[in-house]
């Protein structure tokens, strides 16, 4: 016999009971902090991907490995102009950035 579990709910339905609705001050927080995490780790995936250390591509791109540890370990937030220069220079890759309304 199968059993189901109601107490089983999606991620989305979590983030609304624990952090409120989309639009309020404390989900928008917890999202935001998720984005800067996310950036941070796909940062340093694409450096191990390269091959390359902190120093070096600190070193690329003209900032310290202090500093990208901090991106990468949602420490520091990036400026958009930093990131660009870690996925171009760095990475000899492509930012592309997009808004969803």
């Amino acid at each position: 016999m199968k059993t189901t579990n109601n107490n089983l709910m999606t991620l989305d339905q979590f983030k609304d009971k624990n952090y409120g609705l989309r639009g309020t001050a404390k989900r928008e927080n917890l999202e935001a902090g998720y984005e800067n995490f996310k950036i941070g780790t796909l940062i340093h995936d694409a450096r191990i991907e390269k091959g390359m250390t902190q120093e070096e591509l600190a070193q690329k791109v003209g900032t310290t490995k202090s500093y990208i540890s901090k991106i990468e370990n949602n420490l520091k937030e990036a400026r958009i102009s930093t990131l660009q220069k870690i996925i171009e220079i760095g990475f000899s890759g492509r930012l592309e950035l997009s808004i969803k309304l």
